[in-house]
C-alpha cells in the first residue's frame, strides 16, 4: 500500500485529503509544519509527498530544498494559494515534481498523486540488468549514457540524479543527436503518459538539466539553445 506523508497547517483539508487519500487505498501519515515533516521523512521515509507551500517553522520550498540536498529521489507535490508562474518555476528549479494551486479538485489531486507513484513505481521496478543486457538498454551519445530499463544517467562515468521527466528529456536528445527540438516536440516526449508536464516549464528542466551536468562537467555547453526553434544536443 502506497504511504503518502500529507502537510498541512489547515487541520480541516488535512482531514479532507486524509479520508480522500485513505479512500483510494494510500496509507496516511501527517503533519502540520515543517520540522514535524522532515522529522517524520526521516523516521519514517513515505513513498510521496503533499506538502502545502506556507508552512510554520519551515516552509514548504525549504523543505523540499532540504530533501534534494539530502540526495532523496521521493516525489513531492506542492500545494500553494500563490498562482503565478513564479511560484511554479521556484517548486520545479529546487526540485518539486508537481504544483497544485489552491483550491484545487481532491479528485484531480489524487490523479496526479497515482501518475507520480506509477512512474516512481516503474522506476523501482526495473530489473537489475546483467552486463550483456546492460548494453541493448543502454543510449550513449558522446559522454551521456542513459540506461532505459533502469531509468539512470551517466555524464562521464558519473551518475545524474534525475526526475522521470528530465530523464524523458535527456533521453529525446540522447536519441536525436544535432536535432533542433522545438519547446512543444520536447513537451510531447516528455509528458509520458501522466502529462503533467505544462509547456512553459520545458525551459526550467533544460535548465535544471543542465545545471547538473555541469556539477559534473564545469562549462557543459552541449545542450544549445537555438533561438526561436528550441534546443538541440550537440554533436
Amino acid at each position: 500500500m502506497p504511504r503518502v506523508l500529507l502537510v498541512d497547517d489547515d487541520a480541516a483539508l488535512l482531514d479532507v485529503l486524509t479520508l480522500a487519500f485513505t479512500d483510494a487505498g494510500h496509507e496516511i501519515s501527517t503533519a502540520k509544519d515543517g520540522r514535524e515533516a522532515l522529522a517524520t521523512l526521516t523516521r519514517d521515509p513515505p513513498h510521496l509527498l503533499v506538502t502545502d507551500v506556507n508552512l510554520p517553522h519551515l516552509d514548504g520550498y525549504s523543505l523540499v530544498r532540504e530533501l534534494r540536498a539530502r540526495g532523496s529521489k521521493l516525489p513531492i507535490v506542492l500545494l500553494t494559494s500563490r498562482d503565478t508562474e513564479v511560484d511554479e518555476i521556484l517548486g520545479f528549479d529546487l526540485g518539486a515534481d508537481d504544483f497544485v494551486s489552491k483550491p484545487f479538485s481532491t479528485r484531480a489531486l489524487l490523479a496526479r498523486v497515482t501518475a507520480l507513484l506509477r512512474r516512481e513505481a516503474a522506476r523501482e521496478d526495473a530489473p537489475q540488468a546483467q552486463a550483456a543486457s546492460a548494453g541493448k538498454t543502454a543510449l550513449v551519445c558522446g559522454d551521456l549514457t542513459l540506461d532505459t530499463e533502469r531509468v539512470e544517467a551517466r555524464h562521464r562515468g558519473t551518475a545524474i540524479t534525475v526526475t522521470m521527466t528530465e530523464f524523458r528529456l535527456l533521453e529525446a536528445f540522447v536519441r536525436r543527436p544535432g536535432v533542433v527540438l522545438s519547446r512543444t516536440r520536447l513537451l510531447e516526449l516528455a509528458r509520458g503518459d501522466d502529462g503533467v508536464v505544462d509547456d512553459r516549464l520545458v525551459d526550467t528542466y533544460v535548465r535544471r538539466i543542465r545545471r547538473k551536468l555541469e556539477a559534473i562537467e564545469p562549462g557543459f555547453s552541449g545542450i544549445e539553445t537555438v533561438i526561436g526553434a528550441g534546443y538541440r544536443l550537440r554533436t
